[in-house]
């Protein structure tokens, strides 16, 4: 029986009888709302396996959808995972963890002070940075983002030099060219930050492949948040880095928020985003971002895989943003105010504690030292800094503004700088 005619589109096709309705995807909770992660799939510590670092990565597809974990409820570390660290590395891990927890905290209220204009914090994601910074090697190439400060302190970079770059005054020893927080420190193995997240991916991928055409021994690293996953770098990056076999890690800090946009707007409600390397033919690690000891086994195996020849690994850090996206945001807008509290996988710091107290090489006593010696050591770096100047007190001389521009002096620089007189 023929449709009657209101029933068919223009091109005589039958109509659809059901509106359509676009879904726009929403967090658990709002402002108001009681912390809910009923809805997170979370392996127990030690569950997964750990595959031989030549393994195929059609071979390993589930770990891109499990959770590597190696600190059970009791700070335990059992399973595959366990990297078995001796007690030393972890203490310089804890202490470089609070550390840059103590940083942060004075630099949010230097900002409160009005002595910067712009700051962000790391807080609850001190692992990554740090556990990573301490397994490669300063001649690595590191493409980080703006919460990857533990990667610098954990190496020794100096804490004045951070300020200074944060004030933008006459010792930033990147002269007034970036906005605070945007560090570079390439003897660090610390590439510029860039404020657009996914374009530090390609130029990762990119800094790699030159590694291994030059046919020298250093590998790259990036990181990358859940939101950025979704922009074209991203995907660009990763085809390049499968097709090259370029010699990489590449991380995606998934820490639940992206600005004020919740991780699921990029499509974590849809899939893992450890999940988004399997259609490129690359291993796919998924890992606890808050265990230390996690973060250091994952890293450890992607990092022997890129030293062998056999490419790039991409890690989905599984975390969360306990701060403010940065100091120009207010999070109990879009997110229960309790939430980073009730975070299930717990505090970075406080679980590499308790594993070290379990095994008798940490107590309250020596944390409690740990804390006041690294609120005193930003508190001597606070005083020489600002003895040089916060924001607006004092700045980079103009004619720094000409140098390093070109390798040739150019004319025009030259004519430039005459005519300002310096």
């Amino acid at each position: 029986m023929t449709p009657p005619e209101t029933d068919l589109t223009p091109n005589g096709r039958p109509r659809n009888s059901r509106a359509l309705s676009l879904r726009v995807p929403e967090p658990a909770g709002r402002p108001g709302d009681a912390p809910d992660f009923s809805h997170l799939k979370l392996d127990v510590a030690g569950a997964v396996d750990r595959p031989p670092v030549d393994a195929r990565p059609v071979q390993m597809m589930d770990l891109a959808f499990r959770l590597i974990r190696v600190l059970d409820e009791d700070g335990t570390a059992v399973g595959p995972w366990n990297p078995r660290l001796d007690a030393d590395t972890m203490r310089r891990g804890l202490n470089a963890m609070i550390l840059t927890r103590a940083f942060d905290d004075r630099m949010h209220r230097a900002h409160r002070q009005g002595k910067t204009s712009f700051y962000m914090k790391c807080t609850g994601e001190e692992a990554i940075a740090v556990a990573q910074g301490m397994i490669l090697s300063r001649e690595d190439m590191g493409f980080p983002t703006y919460r990857q400060q533990g990667l610098l302190i954990a190496r020794g970079y100096p804490l004045v030099d951070m300020m200074n770059q944060i004030y933008s005054n006459a010792s930033d020893p990147i002269k007034g060219r970036q906005l605070p927080i945007m560090y570079s420190a390439k003897d660090y193995g610390f590439f510029t930050i860039s404020g657009n997240l996914g374009t530090q991916v390609p130029q990762a991928v990119g800094w790699a492949m030159a590694s291994a055409y030059k046919g020298d021994d250093k590998i790259a690293i990036a990181w990358t948040g859940d939101g950025a996953t979704a922009e074209g770098d991203f995907h660009n990056a990763l085809t390049f880095a499968a097709v090259y076999r370029a010699p990489v890690i590449l991380n995606i800090v998934n820490n639940q928020w992206a600005i004020s946009s919740f991780q699921g707007i990029a499509g974590g409600n849809e899939t893992t985003f450890a999940s988004k390397a399997i259609g490129y033919g690359l291993p796919a690690l998924r890992v606890d971002g808050n265990d230390f000891l996690a973060v250091w086994a994952a890293t450890q195996w992607a990092e022997e895989r890129a030293r062998s020849n056999q490419g790039a690994t991409v890690i989905e850090l599984f975390t969360y943003r306990g701060a403010p996206h940065s100091t120009s945001d207010d999070p109990g807008k879009y997110r229960p105010a309790d939430e980073h509290d009730n975070w299930p996988l717990g505090d970075p710091i406080q679980r590499l504690r308790q594993h070290l107290t379990s095994i008798g090489e940490w107590d309250d006593e020596r944390h409690e030292a740990a804390l006041k010696a690294a609120v005193e050591q930003v508190r001597q770096a606070g005083r020489e800094s600002e003895a040089i100047g916060t924001l607006g007190q004092s700045r980079p001389s103009v004619k720094t503004m000409f140098e390093e521009v070109f390798a040739t002096p150019d004319w025009r620089l030259a004519e430039q700088r005459g005519e300002v007189g310096v």
